[in-house]
């Protein structure tokens, strides 16, 4: 197991501070706290990575906050997953360039 975490269902209002307090509770160590923004309002988007210290107190963390209420919002927490490759696709896909319609004769 690793020891950063996924946090979502997150309410809008919680703050890097509030989390890190949450998830150091009960003396777990709290290594770092990421509140994900939106790139264009700057606003939160409702999920959060949080960096724990030491695999137990990331085990201990899963347990205590998973379906815990903070800030009027029951978090979903556990172990975050590496971000998986895109395929860089995109667009308007294949040989269907410009302003072709398609045509069926």
């Amino acid at each position: 197991m690793g020891t950063r975490l996924y946090v979502g269902n997150m309410s809008f209002k919680t703050t890097e501070d509030s989390l890190a307090a949450a998830f150091g509770a009960d003396g777990r160590q709290v290594a770092s706290v990421s509140i994900v923004m939106d790139r264009d309002t700057g606003q939160p988007r409702g999920f959060a990575f949080v960096e724990m210290a030491n695999e137990a107190d990331a085990q201990a963390a899963i347990e205590a906050l998973d379906g815990q209420q903070l800030d009027g919002r029951a978090l979903r927490v556990n172990e975050a997953q590496e971000r998986k490759p895109r395929d860089g696709g995109g667009g308007r896909g294949g040989d269907r360039g410009g302003d072709r319609q398609r045509r069926s004769w």
